[in-house]
Parts: structure tokens; sequence; C-alpha cells
């Protein structure tokens, strides 16, 4: 199977940065037949331990989201909406004094 994952060679001191699609089309190439996460890690001079790790989380996330029937929400959302509550909590903190101040 040739290297059909475009992956940059990290540089010396820092750590390779992946996306959503590099990690999923790294675990699914490790899921061909004939295939495993080492011999796929070892290709792309990767530690197997990573894609464990993925391989985990996406389960991990699988799961929950079957066992409680619901959508799994990704973390950038939950943190945009958590910084939307603060937002409206603040505001609704300033209306609360304008009400007292009145009366």
């Amino acid at each position: 199977m040739s290297n059909a994952i475009n992956l940059q060679p990290a540089e010396p001191g820092r750590r390779r940065r992946y996306t959503v699609e590099q990690k999923r089309a790294l675990l699914a190439e490790a899921e061909q037949p004939g295939e495993s996460i080492s011999s796929v890690a070892r290709r792309y001079d990767m530690s197997p331990s990573v894609m464990f790790l993925w391989r985990r989380a996406m389960v991990d996330a699988s799961d929950k989201g079957l066992k409680s029937n619901e959508r799994v929400v990704p973390e950038s959302e939950v943190k945009k909406l958590e910084a939307r509550i603060r937002e409206l909590e603040r505001a609704l903190g300033r209306k609360t004094m304008d009400v007292e101040i009145l009366m």
C-alpha cells in the first residue's frame, strides 16, 4: 500500500500535529486486511501508542454517544457555548443591578 496520507516530517524538537482527517485516515489504514496499528505507525515514522490513544478516544466517544442515545459534541463547540453562557450571565448581572438601582 502506498503512502496516500500526506504527512510532513516533524521538525527537530517539535511535535507533529495531525488533523482529524489524517487521524481517521491513519486509523482506517490500520484496519485494512494485513495491516496493524504498529505497521502503519512504523510506515509513517510515528509512535504506535499515539494511534492506540486515538483509537481509544474514538471508541470511547462512539460508546458514550450510543449509550446516552445522544449526539457527541466536539469540545470546541462546548467551549464556544460555555463562553456564550458566561457572556449572558454577565449581561443578566448588569440588568439585575440596573433594576435594583431603579427601585
